[in-house]
């Protein structure tokens, strides 16, 4: 598919809660379709996020081709688990409404940066778990799951638990970056407890042995990279994050491949590129 399409982007509510209406942003390509479609999920520490964040990497996937879509989703205070509800329902809602975007139902795939790509892989992983289930489609919906085709996480937070850590041994070390100083409590805003950032992680889900779905992922990561990109001292495991998690990802018989980038690439057309690419491939491998 050429990469200088033309797109049109559309805001949809696409869920409510009480006053809130929860947004998504369509980019839509040019074109006759049907079209690929990928979710973005917004990083910010599962704080601070805004579907801005998705903006430039959503327009490059629909110059490409893709129907993207950025994800608006309950955060910060809202408290763990309720960015995988609102999550897991978008995924059905696309599904369900596959004909009116343009696309297929077995075409749809998740991305997201940071804690937005620690998300989706979560959100991949436990496609029908009750708690992250637990809102219904409205009456007379298509029966659709929340599985999806693909994932591209570009250096997330995959294990919550060991970056708290991380950022507190630091910060006692007087080492850690000043623009990080913050961002244990942010986590743990939403987070609340260790209970909770043991149950939703994808690191520590697979070291338990938790039968979960595997769809084939690509792991884009920068480096060097503080927030991302270290070793989980509490871990016998002599690894970074990143290759810890591709050993577990590749033993529980899930394909994944890791891509490195330089620090200064993370907001790099070359990199919205390479997302763009992998998806454009998985449904030209069909």
């Amino acid at each position: 598919m050429p990469a200088n399409r033309t797109f049109s982007t559309e805001e949809i509510e696409y869920l409510r809660h009480g006053d809130r209406a929860m947004m998504l942003r369509v980019y839509r390509p040019s074109g006759t379709g049907p079209f690929p479609v990928v979710i973005d999920l917004h990083g910010g520490a599962w704080s601070k996020g805004t579907l801005e964040e998705c903006k430039a990497r959503d327009e490059v996937m629909a110059q490409h081709g893709i129907l993207a879509v950025g994800l608006d989703f309950r955060d910060g205070d809202s408290g763990y688990p309720s960015a995988l509800i609102d999550i897991n329902y978008a995924v059905r809602w696309v599904k369900a409404n596959a004909a009116k975007l343009n696309t297929r139902p077995d075409w749809v795939s998740l991305t997201g940066q940071s804690s937005g790509g620690h998300l989706a892989m979560l959100a991949a992983m436990r496609p029908n778990d009750p708690r992250y289930a637990a809102t219904p489609l409205s009456a007379g919906s298509p029966n659709v799951d929340a599985t999806v085709r693909n994932v591209v996480m570009t250096w997330p937070v995959i294990n919550p638990l060991s970056r708290y850590r991380h950022l507190l041994r630091h910060r006692a070390a007087g080492t850690i970056p000043p623009q990080y100083t913050d961002i244990a409590e942010r986590q743990t805003t939403f987070w609340k407890n260790d209970a909770n950032m043991i149950d939703g992680n994808p690191m520590l889900i697979l070291e338990q042995d938790e039968k979960v779905v595997l769809p084939p992922t690509l792991w884009i990561q920068s480096r060097p990279d503080f927030m991302h990109d270290y070793r989980d001292t509490d871990s016998p495991v002599d690894a970074n994050e990143p290759e810890r998690f591709v050993a577990n990802y590749r033993k529980a018989g899930g394909q994944i491949e890791i891509r490195d980038i330089g620090a200064n690439e993370r907001d790099a057309m070359t990199t919205h590129e390479m997302v763009a690419r992998y998806f454009i491939g998985s449904v030209s491998r069909l």
